[in-house]
């Protein structure tokens, strides 16, 4: 007899529970962590747990190395302790499919109306942030967003309105900061994957910030490590 996850049949599922060469669920490592933080729990609270963790565990870092698939493994973001949001993204869908939560990524170009200028210069003076991404889970027979890029640190040092997380509802960036002022505007929707859509997004950013942007941002990291 064929088995039902929510609305969905459970073999429309089972590609978002699969491990991928990024969002690689079987390692071991993903695999421990999951079940030390989700063991006995129910699927919503796992999902709470895991989007915390992702959170405010693994620090936000738009200057880490982003240039291969190898960079965005969800097993070496859990090891490095930093990333930028579409590693954190990864790394809890890669949590959250070795938890038996079916797992996507989502993608939207943002404009971040408080960047940094050092951020901004490495953008060609942009605020559009092309490929920004989070994550659906699907809890309780329904897709929900989770946004885990900023962690409460930052949040906190920046006066930025944390995204928080119930494991039931949608949590994206909020459009003001803690003062009132224009923070995140989503601009356009990129769509789901299963995957990591790491040439598109090469391809992408290349076009939206020069084709010179990777080594630029190699450059302004290694600015930063001296």
């Amino acid at each position: 007899m064929q088995q039902f996850i929510g609305r969905l049949e459970e073999n429309e599922l089972d590609k978002y529970l699969k491990s991928t060469p990024a969002i690689d669920c079987d390692d071991k490592n993903i695999r421990r962590k999951a079940n030390n933080l989700t063991s006995g729990l129910k699927i919503s609270e796992k999902a709470k747990i895991l989007f915390y963790f992702v959170r405010d565990e693994i620090k936000y870092n738009p200057y880490v190395p982003s240039f291969s698939l190898e960079d965005h493994q969800a097993s070496k973001t859990l090891a490095r302790g930093e990333g930028y949001c579409v590693q954190k993204a990864v790394l809890l869908a890669a949590l959250a499919r070795a938890s038996n939560i079916p797992s996507r990524l989502r993608f939207a170009d943002i404009r971040n109306y408080l960047l940094s200028e050092k951020l901004k210069n490495l953008l060609r003076g942009k605020n559009l942030l092309v490929f920004h991404g989070y994550n659906e889970l699907y809890i309780g027979d329904k897709w929900v967003k989770a946004t885990p890029a900023f962690d409460l640190e930052m949040c906190r040092k920046h006066n930025i309105v944390p995204v928080d997380f119930d494991g039931k509802t949608d949590a994206v960036f909020q459009d003001h900061d803690m003062h009132g002022r224009p923070h995140i505007e989503y601009v356009r929707d990129r769509g789901h994957y299963e995957h990591l859509p790491i040439s598109e997004m090469k391809k992408t950013r290349c076009q939206a910030y020069g084709s010179d942007y990777y080594e630029r941002k190699k450059q302004v990291r290694k600015g930063r490590e001296k």
